[in-house]
């Protein structure tokens, strides 16, 4: 194995688009075919992939809600159906968990957590014309 490719880090270098404030995902350079979560080389096809900015735009395709024990509230878990084609694990803030929708259009935004900046999302309809990154 080349040491190019030993010392490649997608998901290293998600985060660090993160933290620029970028939600990149990556790209078949010959079959256009985006993926989620970064890889170091396309799933099946075994392509080259390139970073691409992700439109923000998804679809919850599943949800489920994390009860806490009050006074913390409840969490949602969402599947998001990305308008690029990949699904990725995330929740919907803004609304309150019980209350998140299969089939509801989101949009990306990125947060500081502890762990460093993830990607959240909110109602599209929320936004109102107001930036969702």
């Amino acid at each position: 194995m080349p040491d190019s490719i030993a010392e490649i880090k997608p998901d290293e270098q998600f985060t660090a688009f993160l933290a620029e404030g970028r939600f990149m995902i990556q790209r078949g350079v010959e079959t256009g075919t985006h993926v989620f979560f970064p890889r170091v080389v396309a799933p099946v096809t075994g392509e080259d992939l390139e970073w691409v900015e992700a439109s923000g735009h998804g679809t919850v395709y599943s949800t489920t809600v994390v009860r806490k024990r009050p006074p913390e509230p409840s969490l949602n878990i969402a599947l998001i159906d990305l308008a690029e084609g990949p699904r990725m694990m995330s929740r919907v803030e803004g609304i309150d968990a019980a209350d998140v929708r299969i089939g509801m259009a989101v949009r990306a935004r990125i947060v500081t957590a502890e762990d460093g900046p993830l990607v959240v999302f909110v109602p599209q309809d929320a936004l109102d014309g107001k930036d969702a990154a």
